[in-house]
């Protein structure tokens, strides 16, 4: 027997979804655990796997769409049974319903036929035209019209059909609708093309402002937005900003990757460590020194966190994602180091789980490889605190009575002052400096 697929919940904050691919096409036969689709949350993109074993007779929305929870996207069931009737209550596929009598005609005309009245049996109904006057000539009845776009520039759509053309960039008002009154509904959209963006827009007459390039918003890019909104508006932040004597750390650095060039085998690729490996171990230590920092706020207590599981910043297209690398404190810099790789890799083709994204209880973001110096970060509730890292800067640096060349690092702390006051991020960020200008205790540690 035929049956709906409805959009199940892929992830705890998920409210609606992106239908990214369909890895499976109509006649498909599907088994149990069979990957249907990837489908783009608020995190992560995510496998959606059938539940139910049959043949895929229909797929109700296309690649590209966005689906709220619970709304149907594909039909499955025996080869050749008929579908029309679920397809019909799907709304992503069915024939368009026909308008009623009423609704065909101009509103100028409805009082033609008195309400309740009815055509009598085997006359056509009153959706023809009215009788001509006496004297005027009588047309042949005509084919239907193909739907038009609206005349008056109104465009006649549900707020969920308006949500997917703003979603797509496309422009409404030129698109024809099918459903009743010539309303436009779901299927009308598909194989649109987006409106023309600037680039290829012409180029505005003088005077005139040239039109914005339309990028939709990812579904990534609204939880983002949503959350950061949420952290400005009701966590209340501050920032301590230490600089960083960064020439021992390089150091270090540069002799564990020599070491480790050293020992390789041939022909095999030795792992590296980078700044940011060191800087996470060395955060860890001191979140243990100072466990105030390891905490978050709720609404009855402070949690102050046993755990060390640190969120590290990674850049992806649609904006940034926070992958958790657990238990710091208990882990050898080689093995963060290469945790963090495999974290970042999977973040940026969308293959992290929504798990490896949740309960941090610390944040570092890190932009020195792009030049920054120092910048303050938002924090990412719930936690209590997140460092921001700019790069390793060349400059003269004082060195007892001698001006040297040296090397500098800054770092902001941004805090939740409901949860960490202003001395113990000091004693914080003290605690940081000293393992970075001695980095042999981050190894130790």
């Amino acid at each position: 027997m035929a049956k709906v697929l409805e959009l199940p919940k892929l992830s705890p904050t998920m409210e609606e979804g992106q239908i990214s691919a369909w890895h499976k096409k109509e006649g498909d036969t599907i088994d149990i655990d069979d990957l249907l689709a990837d489908v783009e949350t608020d995190k992560a993109t995510m496998e959606y796997k059938s539940f139910d074993r049959g043949t895929l007779l229909k797929i109700l929305v296309p690649p590209g769409s966005v689906v709220q929870l619970g709304q149907p996207v594909a039909i499955i069931g025996n080869p050749g049974e008929d579908i029309s009737a679920l397809a019909g209550g799907s709304g992503g596929g069915a024939p368009a319903p026909q308008p009623s009598a009423a609704e065909a005609q101009p509103k100028g005309d409805r009082a033609a036929q008195p309400a309740g009245s009815a055509a009598p049996s085997g006359e056509a109904p009153a959706t023809t035209a009215p009788p001509a006057a006496r004297g005027d000539a009588v047309s042949p009845p005509t084919q239907p019209a193909a739907p038009q776009p609206s005349s008056d520039g109104r465009v006649r759509a549900s707020p969920y059909v308006r949500k997917l053309g703003r979603e797509r960039g496309l422009d409404l008002t030129s698109v024809a609708g099918t459903g009743p009154r010539g309303r436009i509904v779901a299927r009308d959209l598909e194989g649109l093309k987006p409106a023309p963006t600037a680039a290829a827009a012409a180029p505005a007459a003088p005077g005139e402002l040239a039109a914005p390039e339309v990028r939709p918003l990812s579904m990534m890019r609204k939880a983002i937005a949503r959350r950061l909104t949420e952290s400005k508006q009701t966590v209340p932040h501050f920032y301590l900003s230490i600089d960083v004597d960064a020439d021992p750390l390089n150091a270090l650095r540069e002799q564990i990757n020599a070491d480790l060039a050293a020992t390789a085998g041939e022909g095999e690729k030795p792992p590296k460590i980078s700044f940011n490996d060191l800087l996470v171990k060395a955060c860890a230590i001191a979140l243990v020194r100072v466990p105030e920092c390891n905490a978050q706020f709720t609404s009855d207590a402070i949690l102050i966190h046993r755990r060390v599981d640190i969120s590290v910043a990674v850049a992806v297209p649609e904006g940034l994602v926070t992958p958790v690398v657990r238990d710091v404190d208990r882990k050898q810099v080689l093995d963060i180091a290469a945790e963090v790789r495999e974290l970042a890799g999977r973040a940026k083709a969308k293959k992290l789980r929504p798990e490896e994204m949740a309960n941090g209880t610390f944040s570092i973001s890190n932009l020195g490889m792009y030049g920054i110096d120092n910048f303050g970060a938002v924090i990412n509730p719930p936690e209590g605190a997140i460092l921001a890292v700019g790069q390793v800067r060349r400059e003269p640096v004082v060195r007892g009575e001698q001006v040297v060349p040296g090397r500098r690092l800054s770092m902001t702390l941004s805090c939740d002052h409901r949860v960490v006051d202003g001395a113990v991020g000091a004693t914080f960020l003290k605690v940081l400096r000293q393992l970075l200008e001695h980095p042999t205790q981050i190894l130790l540690g």
